[in-house]
């Protein structure tokens, strides 16, 4: 199986291309950035060929070269990120949705069958308001970010409908703890407020502690994003290929709460409550509570509880002990 990762150089990206290496079935792996990423080689055993490609995807000739006929399977984890795309709606525009569909068109014109994963997000929605939002309920994004994931979506879903395509769109939820460096995501705090505390770094809290999120644990994260490319195109009922991949709600009062239990009350000194309303009105936009019993039809799996994915993180990214 030949795989590529666009985005590969990112947390998610390194985290998926060292599970696809655990993977015998995987003979091939290209990893693809606007750096070029570390090949996530040494993290497993493996005898797949790994190459990694630093590459502009807006440029048409470097998208000729990379997206070739033998392609298996091609994740679409690139993009500029909810903050960054609302600070700059025309690079928004270049990267989220030129680049993509350009991937997806020559994609369709070599290689039909190729499976598509696509990693789109709950910022498609407005805020839920705490009713439960659905893959039927209708999309009215709230940020320029979320305008262009939809774009994208509905771009992959027709070209699957016409059988250019196979694709799989997931939405995901904030993903946490992400290591690393922050995010131009708006919801990069989720994870700056622990892990940089957890670091013994100060960390800056834009939002109010009553403000809540859709979130999920980095290890089930990489499980459903190997799960999308196994699921067979018949379970895919009403023609539809938008999932919401299972998450849990919490607020950011639950996610200090939860530092402090696996750390102690000194950890939260080093978090400064420092609003920022831009920051603030794009993650209160964003829905908290789902159904995803289609999530679970398809064999998704569903999230384990926040202290769990925080000691999930100390485990596997620090040299504490809880």
């Amino acid at each position: 199986m030949k795989v590529l990762i666009t985005g590969a150089g990112g947390f998610i990206g390194q985290a998926l291309a060292t599970a696809l290496l655990a993977d015998p079935h995987v003979s091939q792996l290209i990893l693809t950035d606007i750096f070029e990423p570390p090949s996530a080689a040494g993290e497993t055993e493996s005898n797949a060929v790994t190459h990694c490609v630093k590459a502009d995807l807006t440029s048409q000739e470097t998208c000729e070269a990379l997206f070739t006929a033998d392609l298996d399977v091609v994740y679409l984890l690139h993009g500029l990120m909810s903050g960054a795309a609302e600070a700059n709606l025309d690079l928004g525009l270049k990267v989220n949705i030129d680049a993509t569909r350009q991937i997806l068109d020559i994609l369709r014109a070599r290689n039909p069958k190729v499976k598509v994963v696509f990693t789109s997000s709950t910022a498609v929605y407005g805020p839920s308001q705490g009713t439960k939002f659905s893959e039927a309920t209708a999309p009215l994004p709230q940020s320029s970010y979320g305008a262009e994931k939809l774009i994208s979506e509905i771009l992959l879903n027709d070209f699957s409908r016409r059988n250019l395509l196979d694709g799989r769109i997931i939405r995901l939820p904030t993903v946490i703890v992400r290591p690393g460096a922050p995010t131009g995501a708006a919801s990069s705090f989720c994870s700056g407020i622990i892990r940089e505390p957890l670091n013994g770094k100060k960390s800056e809290l834009p939002v109010s502690r009553d403000v809540k999120v859709w979130v999920c644990s980095a290890r089930t994260i990489i499980k459903n994003l190997l799960l999308a490319k196994e699921i067979p195109v018949e379970k895919y009922a009403g023609g539809s290929r938008v999932v919401n991949l299972p998450g849990i709600t919490v607020s950011v009062e639950d996610m200090l709460q939860a530092l402090k239990q696996v750390s102690c009350e000194d950890t939260l000194k080093l978090i400064e409550e420092k609003k920022d309303d831009t920051t603030e009105r794009i993650v209160v936009s964003w829905p908290t509570h789902f159904d995803t019993s289609k999530a679970t039809q398809l064999g998704f799996l569903n999230d384990g509880s926040l202290i769990q994915a925080l000691k999930d993180y100390i485990q596997d990214h620090t040299n504490m002990t809880i």
